[in-house]
Order: structure tokens, then C-alpha cells, then sequence
């Protein structure tokens, strides 16, 4: 059974800086690809950023050079950097595992585990 848990969302000022987690069991971070999506009420959910089994990566261009994806594949443990925050990176912030085998990360709909989210506030 695939278990993600996100943590370490909160309220942050604009500037500000916060590393999310993403605790992972049941799929293997160091063959799957992992990813950050994030959703706003109301607005499709985006994805942020993915780290495939083999290490390439791909960020969204709203947050490249202010975001970083990594993972921790002995802790089994994705993370997502984020610094220099805006108000619109405010939302709810999910980690998501697609365990196929693949290069290069897949399309969202290859994700097919999900974790329940965790929510980022930015205010000025």
C-alpha cells in the first residue's frame, strides 16, 4: 500500500522561504518519479516539479530558479525548496509518485499515487 505524506506547509510573508516534505512508503523513490502539484480553489491543479527515477528533473517555469526538488532515497523522502516566495505560490500543495520505471518523468495522469496535501500561505 502506497502511503504519501506531505508536511511542512505554513504561513509565509512574500520573500520568504519553506521546504515542504513528502514522506514516502510502499513505492521506491529511487526507481519512481515524484512530484509536487499545487492547486488554488478553483484553478486546475499545476504541476510544480518532478524528479524521475533517473534524476532528471522538470520545473514549472512560474517557479524555476526559486524552487528545487530533491529526494532522499534512503529516507524514501521527496522535498521541494522553495524560496523567494509570491502571493501566487499560495496553495495547496500536493506530492504525487508514479512508480513506472521511465527516463523522464511521465504526464500527470501517470501519477497514480497521491498524498492528501499541504497547505502554503504567502501574505504580505
Amino acid at each position: 500500500q502506497v502511503q504519501l505524506v506531505e508536511s511542512g506547509g505554513e504561513s509565509v510573508q512574500v520573500g520568504g522561504s519553506l521546504t515542504l516534505s513528502c514522506a514516502a512508503s510502499g513505492v521506491a523513490l529511487s526507481t519512481s518519479s515524484m512530484a509536487w502539484f499545487r492547486q488554488v480553489p478553483g484553478k486546475e491543479r499545476e504541476e510544480v516539479a518532478c524528479i524521475s527515477g533517473s534524476m532528471v528533473t522538470r520545473v514549472a517555469d512560474s517557479v524555476k530558479g526559486r524552487f528545487t526538488i530533491s529526494k532522499h532515497s534512503a529516507k524514501n523522502t521527496l522535498y521541494l525548496l522553495m524560496h523567494s516566495l509570491k502571493l501566487e505560490d499560495t496553495a495547496m500543495y500536493y506530492c504525487a509518485a508514479d512508480d513506472s520505471i521511465r527516463y523522464r518523468c511521465g504526464s500527470e495522469s501517470d501519477f497514480g499515487y497521491w498524498g492528501q496535501g499541504t497547505q502554503v500561505t504567502v501574505s504580505s
